[in-house]
């Protein structure tokens, strides 16, 4: 039998289709590593800052979050206080604390008819 001309690719020919593929893909390999390597600076600064934002919010948080603390404090004592004068009130003026609160029923009663 005489060849026929045809010729079958080689996997490692450089020359012949497979070989063009490896070729192929080892440039896109190459292209992708060069592309890494000149992001990696700029990821490493957008991650850096990425980090410094997070801790500046979470200092602030906390600092937001012990004030809250202290003035909730501050709060339930002002609250305690006033519960405790008001006691102190009635229990040295019944009769006008009585007064108060009828007053203070009668107007309320009064504002919720109008709302209704």
């Amino acid at each position: 039998m005489e060849p026929t001309g045809i010729v079958t690719p080689s996997l490692n020919d450089g020359s012949r289709p497979m070989g063009r593929v490896d070729k192929a893909s080892a440039g896109a390999h190459d292209a992708i590593d060069k592309v890494s390597d000149a992001a990696r600076p700029m990821v490493d600064r957008l991650t850096s800052g990425a980090h410094q934002a997070v801790d500046k919010l979470a200092s602030a948080a906390g600092q937001a979050a012990e004030t809250l603390g202290v003035r909730g404090e501050q709060l339930k004592n002002a609250q305690a206080q006033a519960l405790e004068q008001a006691r102190v009130y009635v229990r040295e003026h019944p009769v006008a604390a009585l007064g108060i609160a009828v007053a203070a029923g009668f107007v309320l009663s009064r504002v919720v008819r109008w709302i209704r």
